[in-house]
């Protein structure tokens, strides 16, 4: 993506930055060469001395442009005039007044000058130090759009932790994970390519089955993203575990460092239309912007740490040498999903303009079949006095399909409950309907189907006397 627009008439450094930007904003041209992307690739993992010295070069280059035009500026008989070669620059400068669409290092990028005060937002996971005017956000995020559209595709926005992976630190091992240390042990033949000891990080990393699949699949719908709350050099990290051959993220990797908000995420750093943006994560209160984005991924723990970290006393799957279905896991389910918005989307019937089109409204509707028909009551499950219709899992069930009521009458088809011994819960028994716990209906969230009801009984709860 050019930061400058294609015009006859170029400022005097417009030249070696929009050349410059070209290479790192266009991931999808077919003219960046391999040698480039190598070079960008050692540039990342360096720590940003050669960034440096690359933008400072830029600038020396940019400065010594302006010298040459004033150089070059004659009197009609061949003899120079500083009076007339201001006259003559003014004269330019009103011809095409430099609206800064960007800056690297404090310098626009498109006439040179230098400016204090730089609105717009950072961009520093593109190229160190470069910050992006909102209108020219804007003219990017359109021109992407459209190139994005003609190829049929929309963006996908991935979450590291607990969604493509799980990592844990080498001291947190547990002793019924020491297997996963030997190399002699029969579980590792099925642990090769997904599980990758760092020593350099002090880190384990097990990849999610399905995960290479899963990228490869997406890459044909969607331009992808990493968002992770992160540091860089561990995203960087993780990126070259699930993509070593930069086939599908490129430069495209944002972490902590990027978020414009503490603790929060947000699409203002990404590089894309949000009609268009489908975002994948495990945490959904990092997105309070962008929830009709999100879909929202079961947590992956497959370390025993993973498991502590959030509360779960359950053995982790990799002290009980498990691992979730390559086939019907969290990754394979979603990719369904994400193909299904895509064809939505794309439906020929509907004509070949897309560009009014809304992926969050796709994604609306096919998440709201997934429980269509069903009618809940809730017992005992929300606080006392707590309003019924803003309780999350009442706002859940409705996103999914389902309508709830507060009372019974004889259309309730679930009374949700965590006490088998309540007047709702008796009367679903009496009524023969179904009484489910509530992890009925995170399951359903996560797995986009129905589960059976079975699976998910109410246990009656034991008072002490």
């Amino acid at each position: 993506m050019s930061l400058v627009d294609e015009s006859p008439v170029n400022s005097s450094s417009s030249d070696d930055f929009a050349a410059f930007l070209d290479a790192e904003l266009d991931s999808t041209s077919d003219t960046i060469s391999q040698q480039q992307e190598e070079k960008e690739e050692s540039d990342d993992d360096a720590g940003g001395d050669d960034e440096d010295h690359e933008t400072s070069s830029l600038i020396e280059r940019t400065k010594r442009r302006k010298i040459s035009v004033l150089d070059g500026t004659e009197e009609p008989n061949g003899s120079t005039s500083h009076i007339d070669q201001i006259e003559v620059l003014e004269a330019s400068v009103k011809e095409d007044i430099c609206t800064h669409p960007g800056f690297i290092g404090g310098m626009c990028i498109k006439c040179g000058e230098k400016m204090d005060n730089q609105s717009g937002v950072a961009f520093g996971y593109i190229h160190k130090d470069l910050r992006l005017a909102n209108d020219e956000i804007a003219r990017l995020r359109d021109r992407d759009l459209k190139n994005l559209l003609r190829h049929k595709k929309l963006y996908l926005v991935l979450d590291l932790d607990h969604t493509l992976l799980n990592s844990t630190r080498m001291s947190d091992i547990t002793q019924d994970e020491g297997y996963l240390m030997n190399p002699d042990d029969p579980m590792q033949d099925g642990l090769k390519g997904n599980l990758f000891k760092l020593p350099f990080m002090n880190m384990v990393t097990k990849l999610r089955p399905f995960v290479h699949t899963f990228l490869k699949e997406a890459s044909n719908l969607f331009e992808m993203y990493i968002y992770t709350m992160g540091e860089r050099a561990y995203a960087l990290e993780m990126a070259n575990l699930l993509d070593p051959g930069r086939l599908y993220f490129d430069s495209r990797i944002i972490a902590q460092g990027d978020c414009t908000q503490r603790h929060q995420k947000g699409l203002d750093v990404v590089l894309g239309q949000e009609s268009a943006v489908l975002i994948l994560d495990d945490t959904e209160q990092v997105w309070t912007k962008h929830k009709d984005n999100l879909i929202s991924m079961e947590r992956y723990h497959f370390f025993a740490s993973s498991c502590k970290q959030f509360g779960y006393k359950s053995k982790s799957l990799s002290e009980m040498r498990s691992d979730e279905s390559d086939t019907d896991g969290a990754l394979a389910t979603v990719l369904k999903v994400l193909k299904q918005v895509h064809s939505m989307f794309f439906d020929p019937e509907l004509g070949e303009n897309f560009a009014g089109r809304d992926a969050r409204q796709m994604l609306r509707v096919v998440r709201s079949e997934v429980l269509k028909g069903c009618k809940f009551v809730f017992s005992r499950v929300f606080p006392t006095k707590f309003q019924a219709e803003n309780h999350q899992l009442w706002m859940l069930a409705e996103r999914l399909g389902a309508t709830c009521s507060t009372e019974v009458d004889s259309s309730v088809t679930h009374v949700i409950s965590t006490d088998m011994g309540t007047e709702k819960s008796r009367w679903a028994i009496q009524e023969n309907k179904f009484l489910v716990e509530p992890r009925w209906l995170e399951a359903a969230n996560f797995l986009w189907q129905r589960m059976p009801e079975e699976r998910f009984p109410v246990k009656e709860v034991k008072v002490n006397h």
